[in-house]
């Protein structure tokens, strides 16, 4: 009797392992809006070919593997050291020595490796293009071999060569390489034309993002949003600064979140004024401001936070108005927005001739007229970094930052000021989203804003 409880104790902790694995499991956007994403990038390509390569994996196990952000954008797959080709639709023509070239369609191709039975001991089973039902399962219309990708890319360039000017690929050593198995095809040593950047058109795409993919970044910041509660209410004098980004690390996996969005930064006292501090070594002491930049990758997608918080519960009346200036700037930022006009600006551009539509102006503004440092001096010099970012499957996600910001746009806003001689660091960052109306929207709404709120928290 008692091995027979013993062993069904075995199968409930077996059922609660796997119905975890379930609920944490890779999320996705829909199949059909990958294949979406690939029709407007097809559309981009003018009748030409565009060559993404997806990530390999590290030689040992116990790196970090994690898939290329343009492939995964466009396949939604996590199968290494493939390619994805995709052919846009072009009209009949002729080439230059008057042979008739006929219409081509749409074509998207999946290329995979063969599979690797004995590495497969350590990484876990791969699919490739004999495994059944792999085209189903990964979404696309063709998959292919690797090895027939220099054949079908040649194949499509030796139909006409002058198409040979509207392939598109990654700049980087692998995409090279590959093209050159392409020129071989084709009987030459090199391409006569190098391909073009095909970040230039995907950047254009990710900067939108669609209802599936909002969700996914709440998710990140909602694991977090408990992260940095967590962090909180540990942090107190005598505490090293890495035990609370472990505490923070470990709420965010617990959340769900595959890995952190990027390292954390626990930075306290003269660590503050530091904007990317992140070995995390001082044992933090009273009187000291933490500044804690942490946040989760949530299926691929990465939320950004940060916050700053008083070491022994309660800011001082100096720490306590430099804070207050900093989210000052942060709503100045936020009140200022408005969708189709309002564009991220930087550094560079504060000056006095600066657009009046640039929330980093608007920013710095504000903290260049509230408050002085300790010689009388105004704090916009403190403020040394730009305003905010864009925020996706990279936590840093690419965006052409002379555009304006517009419906489904995701971005930070977070101003800081770095006073380095009084050791007093402040930075407030969260995470901002454009919805269908045109408002900006603050995926971390329900995180501590204030002073009173973080020193409640804190509590």
């Amino acid at each position: 009797m008692a091995k027979r409880f013993a062993g069904l104790r075995w199968v409930a902790v077996c059922l609660l392992v796997v119905m975890g694995r379930v609920g944490f499991g890779l999320e996705s956007v829909p199949k059909a809006e990958y294949r979406e994403r690939r029709v407007k990038l097809g559309a981009m390509l003018k009748g030409g070919a565009a060559v993404v390569f997806a990530a390999h994996e590290p030689a040992m196990e116990y790196q970090d593997y994690r898939q290329d952000e343009d492939f995964y954008y466009l396949t939604g797959s996590n199968e290494p050291a493939g390619a994805l080709v995709v052919i846009g639709a072009g009209p009949a023509t002729v080439t230059r020595l008057g042979t008739p070239v006929p219409a081509h369609a749409y074509r998207e191709i999946l290329f995979l490796p063969m599979r690797n039975p004995v590495l497969e001991k350590y990484t876990g089973e791969k699919l490739d293009a004999a495994s059944a039902g792999a085209a189903e399962k990964l979404g696309v219309d063709a998959v292919m071999p690797l090895s027939q990708l220099p054949d079908v890319l040649g194949a499509f360039i030796q139909q006409d060569p002058r198409r040979v000017r509207t392939v598109w690929t990654q700049p980087n050593d692998e995409a090279r390489a590959a093209m050159k198995f392409v020129a071989n095809v084709l009987g030459a040593d090199e391409l006569q034309v190098s391909p073009q950047d095909v970040t230039a058109l995907t950047t254009t795409l990710r900067m939108v993002k669609s209802a599936a993919e909002i969700e996914l970044i709440r998710k990140a910041t909602d694991a977090s949003i408990a992260s940095q509660l967590a962090g909180m209410r540990a942090i107190k004098p005598g505490v090293r600064e890495r035990t609370i980004a472990g505490i923070e690390v470990a709420k965010m996996m617990e959340g769900g979140c595959e890995r952190v969005s990027y390292p954390s930064i626990v930075g306290s006292g003269f660590n503050s004024t530091v904007l990317h501090y992140s070995t995390n070594e001082r044992v933090m002491e009273k009187g000291d401001v933490v500044v804690i930049d942490a946040a989760g990758e949530y299926s691929m997608y990465a939320s950004d936070l940060t916050r700053t918080m008083p070491v022994g519960g309660k800011f001082t009346a100096r720490q306590r108005e430099i804070y207050d200036i900093v989210l000052g700037a942060q709503n100045a930022a936020r009140a200022a927005f408005v969708a189709g006009k309002s564009k991220m600006g930087g550094v560079a551009m504060r000056g006095a001739d600066a657009p009046a539509d640039l929330l980093d102006k608007v920013a710095y503004d504000y903290i260049n007229t509230h408050g002085k440092d300790l010689h009388g001096e105004p704090l916009g010099k403190y403020f040394v970094h730009g305003l905010g970012h864009g925020v996706g499957i990279d936590v840093h996600d690419p965006a052409d930052y002379n555009k304006a910001f517009d419906v489904g746009s995701v971005f930070t806003i977070e101003p800081g000021i770095y006073i380095p001689e009084e050791k007093i660091g402040v930075r407030i960052e969260d995470t901002f989203y454009v919805d269908a109306s045109g408002k900006l929207i603050d995926f971390a709404e329900k995180l501590p804003h204030t002073a009173d709120e973080v020193e409640a928290a804190m509590r």
